[in-house]
């Protein structure tokens, strides 16, 4: 018999699924909201249920929020002929913070991994090429593309994909300079390090003709 109660072993269970989190980290989490205050546990409870609940996908860029559209999709500001093409959602908070970048974004939600059987159908990746092709027919074709994937193998593997089917319909294709480190990911990046990633882009080279 086990010397948890059955609880705070389905508690335990659940941390040690979160990515990042291993079985000590996971009991001392528990052990955590066991001693909180009642009311410090219960808002952590009410905090995922919310999550859960009242968060969305923006149906243009594929960010986190709370509506159809996220405020940055929604900011008549923003360059709508500059497009950053990011894994996930935190990497578009991370470039937010720099605050050098005034464009739109697209979410790809992971990257193309072979070995972990995710394919380009996985990802958000026909939605990029749809809009980029549509607005190149309307005659309006996006000015560029930053593809800000993570320099991972994964990364540059969806980075070079992207390279060369989105080259017909855009006018440049950068890829973010390495002022990221190889096997970093952009949302512990620092902002000064962001900051010269995005102003040091290059051209991606691409095999097909424009």
């Amino acid at each position: 018999m086990s010397a948890i109660v059955e609880p705070v072993a389905r508690l335990i269970e659940a941390f040690g699924r979160l990515p990042g989190v291993g079985p000590k980290t996971a009991q001392r989490l528990t052990y955590h909201i066991l001693r909180a205050a009642d009311a410090e546990a219960r808002s952590l409870a009410a905090a995922l249920v919310a999550v859960r609940d009242e968060v969305v996908f923006c149906e243009s860029c594929f960010n986190i929020s709370t509506g159809p559209l996220c405020p940055i999709c929604l900011d008549p500001d923003r360059d709508e002929k500059w497009l950053c093409v990011v894994e996930e959602p935190l990497d578009v908070l991370a470039l937010e913070r720099t605050g050098a970048f005034r464009g739109r974004y697209h979410v790809l939600h992971g990257a193309i991994s072979p070995m972990d059987g995710i394919g380009p159908d996985r990802l958000r990746v026909r939605e990029l090429l749809e809009v980029c092709a549509r607005r190149c027919a309307e005659g309006d074709p996006i000015t560029e593309v930053i593809l800000a994937t993570n320099p991972t193998l994964e990364g540059e593997a969806t980075a070079m994909y992207l390279a060369e089917r989105l080259a017909a319909d855009v006018a440049s294709i950068t890829r973010i300079a390495r002022g990221i480190p190889v096997g970093g990911d952009l949302e512990y990046a620092d902002e000064v390090t962001l900051v010269r990633a995005l102003q040091g882009r290059r051209e991606v080279e691409s095999s097909l003709p424009r």
